[in-house]
């Protein structure tokens, strides 16, 4: 059984004169602790994909199953319990809340679906990230680097099956998108996280172990390179 399996996935919006095909027929699977890059232009279909693979969006056409299971065979509340319990997700604008400190934007996912934070993670994770003595800080106390890796932090912390990235590191200089994605490596090495990366640049893309391109809503090139 395959971790990840995507079948002949379709995304329509609007009808008529005014219909927008984002996905068109998409298949591929992906084995566990797979890191996947996927690159193309704007307007090529990488954002609808990945929310839908993260349960934010729904697909017109096909089915994505994650660990054997149909995820949009659920109804709305469980695919919010979905969400928050095996989907990670990490964005260009880190969306951490202002009057949180590093700490409790960390393990905010976790308290909101009513578990209990693991605080031995935590601090390893701290430490992994960088962020020691940084952890009563405001998001406004931190860089843009600094933020980002609060976000990493809270995506991975209840050790979710799959960790989406959208952009991750399109709002950071050079130096800092380096560290972001051997941050994210290290997690999808470390802790065996399945990592997912939409991106337009080709030095993060390299750093996977596989790139997809999609153009118009289709896979052009699928290339495993390690």
């Amino acid at each position: 059984m395959e971790f990840l399996s995507v079948q002949h996935l379709s995304k329509v919006y609007g009808d008529g004169n005014n219909q927008v095909r984002a996905l068109d027929d998409v298949s591929f699977t992906m084995p566990k602790g797979q890191f996947l890059a996927i690159v193309g232009s704007s307007g090529s279909g990488k954002s609808t994909l990945l929310h839908i693979l993260g349960g934010v969006d729904r697909p017109s056409k096909g089915k994505v199953y994650l660990e054997g299971e149909d995820i949009f065979a659920q109804d709305e509340n469980q695919l919010a319990i979905f969400r928050r319990r095996q989907v990670g997700l990490i964005y260009q604008f880190y969306n951490l809340i202002p009057v949180l400190n590093v700490i409790d934007n960390m393990t905010l996912p976790v308290l909101l679906d009513g578990g209990t934070v693991d605080v031995s993670r935590l601090h390893s994770l701290i430490e992994t990230l960088g962020l020691q003595n940084r952890e009563k800080n405001l998001p406004n106390q931190l860089s843009g680097g600094q933020q980002q890796r609060v976000a990493i932090g809270r995506a991975i912390l209840n050790n979710p099956a799959i960790v989406l990235g959208d952009e991750p590191t399109g709002n950071l200089d050079s130096k800092n998108a380096r560290e972001i994605v051997a941050l994210l490596k290290k997690a999808n090495r470390e802790y065996g996280q399945t990592l997912i990366v939409i991106t337009h640049d080709e030095s993060v893309a390299l750093q996977a172990d596989r790139i997809m391109t999609l153009h118009d809503g289709k896979i052009i090139k699928d290339e495993v390179i390690r």
